[in-house]
C-alpha cells in the first residue's frame, strides 16, 4: 500500500502525519488488495479569522476508485469523518461483490 499525504497551503507537523499514518494502516482489514492511498490536507480559505480544515482520502483499489471529502475545525476531526466515510464505502463495496 503507498501512502501520499500533501498538504495544501500549509506545512503539516509530525504529530498530524503521524496520526494519519497510523489510521490509514488499520484499512488493510477492511480491503487487502489496496494499491494507493492519497491524503489531501487543505485549508479552506474563508474570509473568517477561524479557516476550516478539510481531509481528502482517495483509495484506488484494483478496478474501484473510493473517495470521499469532510470538513470541520481540526484536521483530526476531519480526517476521522472521512477516514469512517470511506471505512462504510469499502465495506459496502465488498458486501456487494460477496452477494
Amino acid at each position: 500500500m503507498n501512502v501520499n499525504i500533501q498538504t495544501v497551503r500549509f506545512d503539516a507537523d509530525a504529530r498530524l502525519v503521524e496520526y494519519i499514518n497510523r489510521k490509514l494502516q488499520k484499512l488493510n482489514t477492511f480491503h487487502d488488495r489496496i494499491i494507493q492511498v492519497q491524503v489531501y490536507l487543505k485549508l479552506d480559505n474563508v474570509v473568517h479569522t477561524i479557516k476550516d480544515k478539510i481531509a481528502e482520502i482517495r483509495i484506488h483499489v484494483p478496478r474501484h476508485e473510493f473517495f470521499v471529502k469532510s470538513t470541520s475545525k481540526s484536521f483530526e476531526g476531519s480526517f476521522d469523518n472521512a477516514f469512517d466515510s470511506i471505512v462504510t464505502q469499502i465495506k459496502r463495496k465488498k458486501e456487494k461483490q460477496a452477494a
